[in-house]
Order: structure tokens, then C-alpha cells, then sequence
């Protein structure tokens, strides 16, 4: 476990599960929480036994975002800072470093939506590799419409490569609250389950997702950013260069032999 209670962290046979863990404030991303989702990091990339890991929150929501209590409507500065300027160091030393943190990590995430993801927690959700919720969750940008600023933490990168810039616009333009169901529809998440069975869904596809080569989770991110940048031949160029590298290493002919033998293959790690 975790030394922040803030944020609760087990390994058990190459399964991490990371929580958001202060459930009676809606695991709003107070600087308790998100220095412990750092620390977390840190012992996640240090651990090479970890095959996947889960993310959700404790209670009954994933995260309501960004704590605003320790923000102070009346005052301009905060010390020798306006707000903008400190929420500019925030941001560059906390909040884009969570994302980047968590796009690094060299092992399949799976985000488990237990209820409600709002503003800055849309990007810390997202930014996983596989999204599923109950149906009890919602997904909220409140910035522009309750705050007159911009969906952050790679929502605004995250979003609309996931349903498109109209969609996206219109969540932040009009606010509304996206069902899991909808989101569903549009390809946000991979599936929406009623919350009784949230569980059972999660388990079964942490389980598949442990059983992938090692390099799977960042073969693959890699490979589906590249391709919303390069062209045609660029990512034909691409993919030949990845199957030249791959097809060379030992997880491949164990693919080839299980295939023949109508197994599952056992990948090495």
C-alpha cells in the first residue's frame, strides 16, 4: 500500500490497483492526492513485475477534478503570483506531468469509472489505454461553462481523438453531462456496465490485459498517435519498421507456435 492515504496502491501477481482514495471530497485532485499519484508512479516503474494496472476511485465517484477550496475568488495573487501565474507553475510541475507520467508507464491502464469524472480528472481517466464504467458515471467538462477557462490536464488532446472535435466542443461549449451509455455510443469508453457488475468486467479484462507481451501497452499507444500525424505511406513506413523490430523477438514465434497448437500463447516476459 501507498504511504499517502490520499491514494491507495496494491500489487498482487502483476496486478496494480491504484485508487483515488478520499472519497468523502469526491477524490477531488487535492495536492495530497495527485503527490500521491506520483509517488504511486514512481513504484509502478520501479516494479517490473507489474503486468496491468487498474485506476478508479474510492466512493461514489471517479473524481470531481480540481480542488477549488484551496482557491480564493477574492484575492488576485497568491504570494508574489497572480492566479494565472500560479496556476501556470501548478500545471507545469503537477497537473501535465500526472498525464505525461501515466501515458509513460510501460503496462497496459485500465480506468474503471465508478461514478461521476469530472474537469481535470476527464485527462487522468482518458489518458488510459482502456476506459470502461458504470452506468451510474458521467463525464463533465465544467471549465468554460462554470469557469470561464479551458478543459486542461490533455482533455482538450485526449477527447477528440477518442469522438471528435464537434463533440468535444459541444461538451465544453454547452456543458452537458455525458452518460456512461452515450459515451458508449460515441466511443469514449470500451463498454458500459451496470454498476453491480463493474467488478467482474474489470477483473476479466485485467486479465486479459496481463497476459500481453511487455511491450504491448507502449507498441500500441505509439503506433495510434503516430497514425493521427502521418500520412498513408508514412504509417505504412511505420508499421513495417515496428514489424521488422518485433517479428525479431521471442514473443512472436511463441504466437506462431500457440497458433498451431490451438493455444493461448504464453508470452515471455
Amino acid at each position: 500500500m501507498s504511504s499517502n492515504d490520499a491514494v491507495l496502491l496494491t500489487i498482487n501477481e502483476g496486478v496494480a490497483r491504484l485508487t483515488l482514495n478520499e472519497p468523502a471530497r469526491l477524490n477531488a485532485l487535492s495536492i495530497a492526492v495527485m503527490d500521491g499519484l506520483f509517488d504511486a508512479f514512481d513504484r509502478l516503474r520501479a516494479d517490473k513485475t507489474v503486468r496491468v494496472l487498474q485506476l478508479t476511485g474510492a466512493g461514489k465517484a471517479f473524481s470531481a477534478g480540481a480542488d477549488l477550496s484551496i482557491m480564493n475568488a477574492e484575492q488576485t495573487h497568491v504570494g508574489d503570483l497572480t492566479r494565472g501565474e500560479w496556476t501556470d507553475t501548478q500545471m507545469r510541475t503537477r497537473h501535465n506531468r500526472l498525464i505525461s507520467d501515466l501515458r509513460d508507464l510501460p503496462f497496459p491502464v485500465l480506468t474503471i469509472l465508478n461514478g461521476p469524472v469530472a474537469g481535470g480528472s476527464v485527462g487522468i481517466a482518458f489518458a488510459a489505454d482502456i476506459v470502461i464504467a458504470a452506468r451510474s458515471t458521467y463525464v463533465y467538462l465544467p471549465f468554460m461553462t462554470s469557469l470561464g477557462i479551458v478543459p486542461d490536464m490533455g482533455s482538450s488532446w485526449l477527447l477528440p481523438r477518442l469522438i471528435g472535435v464537434g463533440r468535444s466542443a459541444a461538451m465544453t461549449l454547452l456543458g452537458n453531462r455525458v452518460s456512461a451509455e452515450q459515451a458508449a455510443v460515441w466511443g469514449m469508453i470500451w463498454s458500459c456496465v451496470d454498476d453491480d457488475k463493474l467488478a467482474a468486467e474489470a477483473e476479466a479484462i485485467t486479465k486479459r490485459l496481463a497476459s500481453l507481451p511487455a511491450h504491448a501497452a507502449l507498441e500500441t499507444r505509439a503506433l495510434f498517435d503516430q497514425s493521427l500525424s502521418n500520412t498513408l505511406q508514412q504509417q505504412l513506413d511505420y508499421e513495417r519498421a515496428r514489424q521488422k523490430e518485433l517479428i525479431d523477438r521471442d514473443t512472436f514465434p511463441e504466437g506462431v507456435l500457440a497458433f498451431k497448437e490451438k493455444r493461448a500463447p504464453v508470452f515471455p516476459r
